[in-house]
């Protein structure tokens, strides 16, 4: 693991975030950086290599698998870890804390037009 990828492990991996945490988890034929099952949130850290050669498009072939098997992709630059470690973890349990999309509640209102599930 790079030094980004062990100081953000450090910190997931003691459920700080209150989510568990798996790394070099294999999804088809790709290994998630780090992994949580409870929801299918893929997290990677992106270095210096990943904008250069074909790692650019390695990596929107990959997100696109893993968003159309149902995975969330959050990519994560280095820099942003190594500067703040704990304020990128802190993030991670954030936005698990509150997601994007909720499921409607059982006899709440229908969803707006276009926002169909």
């Amino acid at each position: 693991m790079s030094l980004p990828e062990v100081l953000l492990w450090q910190r997931l991996r003691g459920q700080a975030t209150g989510l568990k945490f798996r790394r070099q988890h294999p999804i088809g034929n790709y290994i998630a950086d780090f992994y949580c099952s409870s929801l299918k949130l893929v997290v990677e850290v992106d270095g210096e290599g990943h904008n250069r050669g074909f790692a650019p498009e390695h990596d929107l072939r990959r997100d696109r698998f893993m968003e159309e098997n149902g995975y969330k992709v959050l990519r994560l630059a280095a820099s942003e870890i190594l500067k703040d470690a704990d304020m990128v973890a802190a993030s991670i349990g954030a936005l698990a804390a509150s997601p994007l999309h909720h499921q409607p509640e059982a006899g709440g209102p229908p969803p707006r037009a276009g926002e169909e599930c």
